[in-house]
């Protein structure tokens, strides 16, 4: 039996069948829906326009903040993991060869965010290692400096090693998180940021309810969007203007879910 989320999605998407081709899918796979799965809320939502609390309740509704222990993460939040996850590795360093190799095989929806992966697995398929090594060093690290400089302190300020990144060493060591020996790069560069909220989709640290909450509106939701607009529009960038547009798109989806969870 439909629940109410999926009846509404199927009703305003115009039937099953509507439904299953604007999210890209086979009409059976709708069919055999008792509600919308977690990881299709987000392209649902897109297409319909039925609000994600309306379509699952349990993950966007009031108590959806709860803690969950390891067993309990929802696809939902493993999804999360996995797409911060994927920006902290291609913020950090160029991907090799078998990194562009899995890209190229990632299939998207007709959602935004699945769009978006759809462009990255072809800008993988259609460049090389080398090719992307070199944007990485034009883009981040260049002969002085990159052409973008991804710190919180920088988009903020201005400058680098500033306030901003005093904060986020603060509530990093609250996590138990401390500098490595030897680590030269900043706390507030962006790759360690989403990797810290890939963390909190996993449950890696020990924190109360509402701590990626917090943390994304204190130290990427003032910036990281910004950032990622201009990593779209980068002279140097090729492949990671797709990086750029995966970026700006999934954390503004991140930031109204937080937003309709507050």
């Amino acid at each position: 039996m439909r629940d109410k989320g999926l009846t509404e999605a199927i009703r305003a998407a115009g039937g099953v069948g509507a439904l299953a081709r604007k999210i890209g899918i086979a009409q059976p796979s709708v069919s055999n829906w008792n509600r919308v799965p977690a990881d299709r809320v987000i392209a649902v939502e897109a297409t319909t326009g039925v609000p994600r609390m309306v379509l699952r309740p349990d993950l966007y509704g009031p108590q959806s903040g709860a803690a969950l222990s390891q067993d309990e993460i929802e696809d939902v939040e493993i999804a999360r993991a996995r797409q911060y996850g994927l920006l902290a590795v291609l913020l950090a360093r160029a991907p090799d060869a078998d990194l562009l190799a899995r890209l190229a095989t990632l299939r998207g929806d007709a959602s935004p965010l699945g769009l978006a992966h759809a462009a990255l697995a072809a800008a993988a398929a259609g460049t090389s290692a080398e090719r992307v090594e070199r944007e990485f060093f034009d883009l981040f690290i260049g002969i002085g400096r990159g052409e973008l400089l991804p710190y919180a302190s920088y988009y903020l300020t201005g400058f680098l090693h500033q306030r901003p990144l005093a904060r986020i060493r603060a509530d990093l060591e609250k996590l138990g998180l401390e500098r490595a020996n030897g680590q030269a790069e900043p706390e507030d560069n962006a790759a360690l940021l989403c990797d810290v909220m890939a963390g909190f989709a996993e449950r890696r640290f020990r924190a109360e309810p509402g701590a990626d909450l917090e943390f994304f509106e204190k130290h990427l939701a003032p910036w990281i969007g910004r950032f990622f607009v201009d990593l779209e529009q980068a002279r140097a960038a090729a492949f990671y203007r797709q990086v750029g547009t995966l970026g700006r798109v999934f954390v503004a989806i991140e930031s109204e879910a937080f937003t309709l969870a507050a």
